[in-house]
């Protein structure tokens, strides 16, 4: 059975992983990756620009499937070695969340809406996936 994913990442690094067809959440955490199975689908949602820096950005960035059951080790400087996940991104417009808050579940409080997002990766329910997918998805895969 098909998951729905969504991923916090900030924008640079959300295109970095779409450049390289790979996921890397919470800091190159392997639990979450491990929560994923083949076939499983994901959004990221940047909700800002730079990892380190202050500039809002509160978009959906990528869209994409998770292709294969592998989690592997990728070292990216020699006290870091984070974990990652392959996936398929989609072509794909980027898409506010703004205009979506009142209609997705997931988002309980829709005054503190940005609360699910500090979780950095989390499930949904396929009619909250579908309606984001919906805004962002082109006629290209």
């Amino acid at each position: 059975m098909t998951r729905f994913w969504v991923a916090s990442i900030s924008k640079e690094h959300a295109m970095r992983g779409v450049n390289g067809n790979f996921i890397q959440v919470c800091h190159g955490k392997k639990a979450p990756l491990k929560r994923m199975s083949k076939g499983d689908l994901i959004l990221v949602y940047s909700s800002k620009i730079a990892l380190n820096g202050n500039e809002k950005y509160q978009k959906f960035t990528a869209i994409g499937e998770v292709i294969d059951d592998e989690i592997y080790p990728f070292q990216m400087s020699e006290n870091f070695i984070p974990f990652r996940r392959n996936i398929r991104f989609y072509a794909c417009e980027e898409c506010s969340i703004i205009p979506l808050i009142a209609e997705l579940d997931f988002i309980e409080n829709k005054k503190m809406w940005g609360y699910p997002f500090r979780y950095g990766f989390f499930e949904i329910n396929k009619k909250d996936y579908n309606l984001i997918a919906s805004k962002m998805i082109t006629n290209e895969k």
